[in-house]
Formats: C-alpha cells, structure tokens, sequence
C-alpha cells in the first residue's frame, strides 16, 4: 500500500498540486470572510451585552446542523460549486470566532476600561488602544481553531461540485482506489497542521509582545 501510495504521488503529483491549491484557496476565503463578520458580531455583542444569549444561541443552533444538511440547504440558493462551499464554511467557522471574541473582550478587566475612560478615552479609543489588544490572545486562538476545523471541513466541498481535496477523496471512494482516498486525506491533514502551526507562531509572538 505504501508503494502504490508513493508511486500514485509521483505520477499525479500535478493533480493533487492542483486539488491543494483550490482547497486552500476556498479554505482561505472562508476563513477571511468569516473573521471579518465575526470579529464585527463578536465586538456588537461585547458592547450591547442584551444580544449576546439570543445571538450566540443562534451560532450554536447552526453549528449544529450537519454539514451535508447545511450544503443541501444552500444549493437551491446558491447552487452547486465553490460559491457554496465557502457559504457553508464561512457559517461553520463563525462560531469559534464569535464566541472567542466575546469572550477575550469582555474578560478584560473593568477596573483598566474606567481608567481609560477616566482620561478621557471615547469608547472606540478604549476598543481599538485596550481592549482588542488585550482580547487578542484568545482571538487569535480562535482563528487557529476555527482555521483547522475550516480546512477538514473543506473536504467535503467536492460532494456539490465544489474544488479541492475533496475531489481526490470523493474519485478514491467511487473507485475503490484506496490509495488517491488516503493521499487526498493525508494531504488536507498536512495542511491543517502547517497552518496551525504558522499561526501558532503568531499566537505566541502576540502574547510575548502582550507580556
């Protein structure tokens, strides 16, 4: 097994090159689009505490519809291919990012917000100079969390027609060919752990700069 394996990777290489190109590229949008909707609906809900139970409820509820459910839902609107596959990555991944949001801002002390206040801070000045920068730790976390289940999830983009190493997963199991299964698998594996532990670094350089 491991030589067909090996001589599967040398003959195809150029095949499997592609497949990981796409997966990270849609792993990549997904992952973009939703830090920036859940940094926003993580700072909304830090800042109007009222909405935070109703709307993180409603993360959590979503999160728990499969995934293949959730593709189902979404081809009607959508249809099938990349564009979809990115919908439903993006609302996956918003919940580690919204929930670490909420809570890296609103474990920031009060008694350095009412300093900062008593100075004469506005609101988006004790946002952006204080409690971001100490909320960024367990934001970050979020984005490496949220990063890694992005890119397993990814893989089963290949089943409405969408890119990526899921495609070699999908032929494998229609085939019966158990090594282009494995190398697709293994592949995305790898890329969940680069990127892990790329931002992992950065993870650790933030909090070294934050001490």
């Amino acid at each position: 097994m491991i030589q067909e394996i090996s001589d599967l990777v040398v003959t195809r290489w150029d095949f499997f090159l592609g497949l990981l190109l796409e997966h990270l590229q849609i792993a990549l949008i997904s992952i973009v689009i939703a830090m920036a909707f859940g940094l926003t609906i993580g700072i909304f809900i830090s800042e109007f505490r009222k909405s935070a139970k109703p709307v993180i409820g409603l993360v959590n509820f979503i999160y728990t519809i499969p995934s293949i459910s959730l593709l189902g839902f979404l081809i009607p609107l959508s249809g099938i291919g990349d564009t979809t596959a990115i919908i439903a990555l993006t609302v996956y991944a918003l919940l580690p990012m919204v929930r670490n949001t909420y809570t890296g801002l609103t474990n920031v002390s009060p008694l350095l917000i009412e300093a900062a206040t008593g100075m004469g801070s506005t609101k988006f000045q004790v946002l952006y100079k204080i409690k971001l920068p100490l909320a960024m730790p367990i934001i970050i976390a979020g984005i490496r969390n949220m990063a890694v289940m992005t890119i397993a999830l990814a893989g089963i983009a290949s089943f409405i027609g969408a890119g990526g190493l899921g495609v070699a997963i999908y032929r494998g199991i229609t085939t019966n060919n158990k090594a282009m299964t494995i190398v697709g698998s293994l592949l995305i594996a790898v890329l969940a752990i680069v990127v892990d532990t790329i931002i992992g670094k950065i993870e650790k350089a933030v909090q070294k700069h934050k001490a």
